[in-house]
């Protein structure tokens, strides 16, 4: 069996897959999706000056003094006219500048008398905003890739699109095998444990852009993986357990009865070594990640993350950052080894990273306590207590 570098065994996942269509959904449907095309700005934003205060607008060169009322401008609901010498509008904020306007007095700072009011020199700021302030027609407000989240949205909106190109979602079937597991909320037989691999993997998946669903577990059969697996409506499948070389581990002798050609056997990584990755005769691409919680949650952080982004059009990633270990680390061996670890700033902003206390691939509640995972590459030196390490920030909710 030939152990791949992650960098080799993701290149080679990458080259298997690709972005699968274009569909146009409303705004209010695009919430995750990827851009498919650029939002370009069709006209300036905002498209007149506008007033940043309630006040009144005038002309700066008048000086100081008592002004003739000739009107109002409201949002929505601009002066017709253009302001004269001597004169003023009523103005609030949000609302066009009249012609002939050059500043707005605060309303805080004039004094009305009937049909005049009384303006102090107008000083700067003038409250107005120039048109095409926070963009101009023609500008490229959102780029393909971006993922589109509400403040995108909201952009967008700005810019007057009701719909948006997006690359469309990959369907992911997650599959389940062994024996040994058995559904939350099941009744389990001696020996057996609650499945939590696919209810993590569902999640991630559905979190990173992609249509995700659990299939039902099977048992360690081959006829079963078989008939699992060609029924999956599924752009990407991805299997849980089965993934190792023992007697009960078949999917991928399975799955050979459907075409399957392996282009990643196994990975030098810890935890995460037996993860594979083929293709079927139908085309579709299948990820095999190992039973193990912390081992399948790992792999699927390095390599079903980037896939379903390749995906989708974005860049693959991951992006490793930085941050200063608490404690001291070993040398690493020959395979990358990712440790989960809880992240801290220090009151002077510096960020610092902990190994938790266990990195045994079988614990769910360590991942459960961990926001991020330390990076130790192949033969990495060791690292003393304050040391910079490479470190991957998981996306939790808090």
């Amino acid at each position: 069996m030939r152990l791949l570098s992650v960098e080799d065994a993701r290149a080679r996942m990458l080259a298997g897959v690709s972005v699968l269509g274009i569909e146009t959904p409303i705004l209010g449907e695009a919430q995750g999706r990827f851009l498919a095309a650029a939002v370009v700005a069709m006209r300036d934003q905002p498209p007149f000056a506008a007033s940043a205060m309630d006040g009144w607008a005038v002309r700066a060169a008048d000086g100081a003094g008592s002004r003739r009322i000739v009107g109002e401008s409201a949002a929505g609901h601009g002066f017709p006219g253009s302001l004269g010498p001597g004169e003023a509008v009523r103005i609030f904020t949000g609302a066009a500048v009249p012609d002939g306007a050059d500043a707005v007095v605060i309303q805080e700072d004039a004094r009305r008398d009937g049909e005049s009011v009384f303006v102090p020199e107008p000083g700067n700021p003038r409250h107005i905003r120039p048109a095409g302030l926070d963009f101009r027609a023609g500008d490229r407000l959102l780029e393909p890739g971006a993922r589109l989240d509400p403040w995108r949205l909201s952009l967008a909106a700005a810019a007057g699109r009701d719909r948006l190109d997006t690359y469309v979602r990959p369907r992911v079937a997650i599959l389940a095998t062994g024996e040994e597991v058995v559904a939350p909320g099941g009744s389990p037989r001696p020996f057996q444990i609650f499945n939590s691999g696919s209810t993590a993997l569902t999640s991630l998946a559905g979190s990173w852009g992609a249509d995700a669903s659990a299939l039902p577990i099977v048992g360690d059969t081959e006829a079963a993986t078989v008939a699992a697996v060609a029924a999956a409506d599924g752009d990407l499948i991805v299997t849980l357990g089965g993934a190792s070389v023992g007697d009960h581990d078949l999917v991928k002798p399975a799955l050979k009865q459907l075409g399957l050609v392996l282009q990643v056997e196994s990975v030098a990584v810890r935890p995460g070594k037996p993860t594979w990755f083929g293709v079927l005769g139908d085309g579709r691409p299948v990820l095999g990640l190992p039973g193990n919680p912390a081992s399948a949650l790992v792999c699927a952080e390095l390599f079903l993350k980037p896939l379903l982004r390749a995906m989708l059009g974005a860049a693959p990633g991951p992006v490793i950052g930085a941050a200063r270990t608490h404690v001291a680390l070993g040398a690493n061996g020959d395979r990358e080894h990712w440790m989960r670890a809880r992240l801290a700033y220090a009151a002077d902003g510096t960020l610092w990273v902990t190994p938790l206390r266990d990195q045994d691939s079988s614990l769910v509640t360590i991942f459960a306590q961990a926001d991020a995972l330390i990076r130790r590459g192949r033969q990495a030196p060791a690292a003393s207590a304050g040391d910079l390490v490479e470190i991957l920030m998981l996306d939790r909710l808090v």
